[in-house]
């Protein structure tokens, strides 16, 4: 019996995102903080780079290709001087009187004249104005080359250092799965579990490797372009402030609609990977019972949700990013018509105005980053909320107060087992244990009968300690159940499971533990105790050979075979068997309960069943029904009551 769940429940996504998920990942980031400080070192110095490169193009037009007017003639036309002492330049002077202007050892030539001499005589009297352009672009060149290794460099730092801090996320989020209690997972559909590992830690993967490292880079250029424009001409970079208040609006507007809609995503995505996990999970019901039509229609409506979701994400970022460009190009042509006036009174120069129009492309490019990153920042979130609920959850096994390192020495004077007023349901007002109390002894097999819902499977998962008893005390050796570690219990407990389940792998690690050297003599004693030597005979490697997930190509009895040589390579002191043999057939259970009666000899069981058959050699049976022992005894005493046993074994199968 399992409690009722909402297969998709999740927390209301009426509030934002709690910022502390962000500090919440620091302790898997603390231990990669030199690469990361390498980073931001990297990305500050890209940054100056970048800021450099405008201010070199404005260098080249102020000082050798349109110098600043001379405040000697600031109403006349602008003048090239060249220096009379160079014999080439004294010549082209001398061709060319009428052009130029001499004085002393220099002469002056107006720009707007410089058209009318020869190109090879243009050259010469322009020479240093190439040399120096030369050089300046020879430095842009080596700043644009530096900018690429830093790029390089860096780029390949965040990615190293994002793997692996998602590696360290995703195996502490698969250790904190393995270590929740089984009702939990009785809550939680596997798809959106899988979701949880899979596409988002994927989601913070980009979270590390886009958002971060970009967030400083945008940050650091947004301050170094405010500064240098600020200190080139404060009155034009007052003109581009007076646009920032507008797109901080528009950039809250656009994150306060978009939170919702990544949150909403993130739960369709999940809801997506649990129907089509189910769908290949249970192929052959829906088959059977022709139902791939009907499901079909609930995959298409889910899939149609998402496809909504999807199509609302990028009708938000279709306005935002076009009226962030839009914002941008407005401010450059008021700087363009604004800066062309101060130009034109002589208060900046050319090359300033081109300066600050490739800044202003430059201040909005962050901008529009920061809008995606931040598009990738909430993606980021709404993965991390969801999955900082699996590692904040509760619903583990609690470790003991004071934890017993062992289990007691078998002692023959104490029960192996022992259920002492046990009560114990799935949901409070449900009980379907009540009031249990029994025993068994070492090397004592106890059969536990009834009808289906009677508390039989539910007594062998509170002494697995999958569930916790709502009262009363379970025993093993003595020893309380709530002092005894899940890893200390479960070492001398073996399970044989109604529906045997073996991993994907080889048969061999299905069978031993893969921690533990076997010897070859004692895997040969393993198998031959578990009546497997013929079955892992006849198998292509043998115990090598590769099992697919669940040994979907075995028989039903030849998995249950394998789970029985695995409850025998444990050596334990009990032994829990849950209808073993409900789905064998009559021609393999005979192999399967002579296999089973050599791993009960001489260990404790207790042994479920419904076929009261598989019972009658026990050396004591207790009855359950509606969650209560009404009878107690061996097969032949039940029998001889006539009771509720006797009407149990009366009925048909």
């Amino acid at each position: 019996m399992r409690p009722e769940h909402d297969a998709f429940d999740e927390q209301s996504l009426e509030r934002p995102y709690d910022p502390g998920l962000l500090g919440r990942l620091l302790p898997f980031v603390r231990p990669y903080r030199g690469p990361l400080a390498l980073a931001v070192v990297l990305i500050v110095a890209i940054t100056g780079l970048d800021l450099v490169l405008p201010y070199v193009t404005k260098e080249a037009i102020d000082r050798y290709i349109v110098p600043p007017q001379s405040s000697a003639a600031p109403d006349g036309p602008r003048m090239l001087q060249v220096d009379l002492e160079e014999p080439r330049v004294r010549a082209v002077v001398a061709r060319f009187p009428a052009l130029f202007q001499a004085e002393g050892s220099a002469a002056r030539i107006a720009y707007p004249d410089l058209r009318h001499l020869p190109p090879e005589d243009l050259r010469t009297v322009r020479r240093a104005d190439l040399a120096g352009l030369g050089g300046l672009a020879l430095l842009f060149l080596l700043l644009i080359g530096a900018d690429f290794t830093l790029n390089f460099c860096q780029r390949l730092t965040m990615e190293k250092t994002g793997l692996l801090v998602m590696h360290d996320l995703r195996l502490a989020l698969f250790q904190r799965l393995q270590s929740l209690s089984l009702p939990y997972f009785t809550r939680h559909p596997v798809g959106r579990l899988v979701t949880r590992v899979t596409n988002d830690i994927q989601n913070m993967h980009e979270l590390f490797t886009s958002v971060i490292a970009l967030f400083f880079k945008d940050l650091f250029l947004l301050a170094g372009i405010l500064a240098v424009m600020l200190a080139m001409s404060w009155r034009l970079a007052l003109a581009v402030l007076l646009v920032v208040p507008l797109v901080v609006y528009t950039a809250r507007y656009f994150a306060r609609h978009v939170r919702e809609v990544f949150r909403s995503l993130r739960i369709k995505v999940a809801e997506i990977n649990t129907r089509f996990a189910e769908t290949i999970g249970g192929i052959s019901v829906l088959q059977v019972f022709r139902q791939e039509g009907a499901n079909l229609e609930r995959f298409r409506r889910l899939n149609h949700d998402n496809y909504l979701m999807g199509m609302r994400e990028i009708h938000l970022l279709a306005v935002f990013m076009p009226l962030i460009e839009m914002l941008g190009v407005i401010t450059v042509a008021v700087i363009i018509y604004y800066g062309g006036l101060r130009s034109l009174a002589g208060d900046i120069t050319i090359g300033t105005l081109v300066a600050f129009i490739s800044y202003i492309k430059m201040f909005f490019r962050p901008i529009r980053d920061l809008a995606e990153k931040y598009n990738i920042l909430q993606n980021a979130l709404a993965s991390a909320e969801r999955i900082f609920q699996i590692m904040d959850s509760r619903e583990t096994t609690p470790r003991p107060r004071h934890p017993l390192p062992a289990l007691p020495a078998p002692d023959p004077a104490t029960p192996a087992v022992a259920f002492e007023g046990v009560r114990f349901g799935y949901t409070p007002e449900a009980p379907v244990v009540r009031d249990i109390s029994f025993t068994a002894g070492v090397g004592e097999t106890v059969a536990l009968v009834g009808p289906t819902g009677s508390g039989k499977t539910s007594l062998v998962s509170l002494l697995l300690r999958f569930y916790r008893p709502d009262a009363g005390t379970i025993r093993v050796f003595g020893a309380d159940l709530a002092d005894l570690p899940p890893e200390v219990l479960r070492s001398r407990l073996a399970v044989v499971m109604q529906e045997p389940f073996l991993f994907s792998g080889t048969v061999r690690d299905n069978i031993f533990p893969p921690e533990d050297a076997v010897s070859r003599e004692r895997e040969a004693a393993v198998l031959e105790a578990a009546n497997c030597q013929d079955l892992v005979g006849r198998l292509p490697r043998g115990l090598d050979t590769l099992l697919t997930e669940g040994g979907a190509t075995l028989s039903s009895g030849e998995r249950q075979l394998l789970c029985i040589a695995r409850a025998f390579a444990r050596d334990p002191a009990i032994i829990l068997l849950d209808e073993a043999t409900s789905y064998i057939d009559s021609a393999t259970e005979a192999r399967v309960q002579e296999a089973l009666a050599r791993l009960m000899a001489g260990r404790t069981a207790l042994v479920v069943a419904h076929r009261l058959s598989t019972v009658r050699q026990a050396h004591r049976i207790l009855v359950l029904r509606k969650g209560r022992i009404v009878e107690s005894g061996r097969h032949e005493e039940l029998m001889a009551r006539r009771g509720f046993y006797h009407r149990l074994h009366q009925l048909p199968g």
